[in-house]
């Protein structure tokens, strides 16, 4: 992958490269890091969603050079994304059936009881629920989470390597167990399952190429599974 540009932008803030550029991204990501443990572990701090979609939004206008680079124009073809959103959502949930969540039952990892379905806010055969909270997990959890954790910290922590192939490797784990504790409260068991969704997600995400729709409706997709599976008594 191309290393990112080392110039200033033309406002005369630090652009994405360089010792300055790099030096403002550290500092970005450890911010951010200690909203997400700030409020999900500590509670010391309101939810860290909409604090880091305000941080990503002021951030990428100011070193980006306005609001496009955010990466929800539109893509070059909706069928091709579209497709790549439910292979990926796809993915997600059939390593959640059949791997990471049976292993993380395997080593002993517990999730709390009802934490994911609290979290979703459904309830088995509650239709108002389902179309109240599938509204809301597509805008608070696929728009929020998805330009908070994947376009601004896993974009922020690719920077300081220059975003080559190691640095995007990295970048991706360290982000994605940072993804895990922002779902501190499902438990051990939530906070592996959810890093290893976020490692999904975040890889398809730099896969093609920083498609930031395929992340959304991946995501979107994969939670609008579990309100249906909850509505319809098939999960808990």
């Amino acid at each position: 992958m191309t290393p990112i540009a080392t110039a200033s932008n033309a406002g005369g803030a630090p652009s994405l490269g360089g010792r300055r550029g790099r030096a403002l991204s550290a500092a970005e990501l450890l911010v951010g890091a200690a909203i997400v443990v700030g409020h999900n572990v500590f509670h010391v701090i309101p939810n860290e969603v909409p604090i880091l979609v305000v941080l990503a939004l002021a951030s990428i206008r100011i070193r980006e050079g306005g609001f496009a680079p955010v990466g929800l124009g539109r893509p070059k073809s909706w069928p091709r994304t579209v497709l790549l959103a439910a292979i990926t959502a796809f993915v997600v949930l059939a390593a959640g059936e059949f791997v990471t969540e049976p292993l993380a039952k395997m080593i002993g990892m517990r999730e709390h009881a009802g934490a994911a379905a609290h979290a979703l806010g459904a309830a088995k055969g509650d239709a108002w629920a389902v179309a109240r909270n599938l509204a809301i997990v597509w805008a608070f959890a696929a728009f929020g989470e998805e330009i908070g954790y994947r376009r601004y910290l896993l974009g922020r922590a690719t920077d300081l390597g220059n975003r080559t192939t190691l640095a995007n490797c990295l970048a991706l784990v360290a982000v994605s167990a940072l993804f895990g504790l922002g779902h501190f409260y499902q438990g051990p068991a939530g906070v592996f399952t959810t890093a290893c969704d976020g490692f999904v997600i975040g890889a398809a995400y730099l896969l093609t190429r920083r498609n930031l729709w395929v992340a959304v409706l991946a995501h979107g997709l994969v939670d609008t599974v579990a309100i249906v599976l909850l509505y319809f008594g098939l999960a808990n």
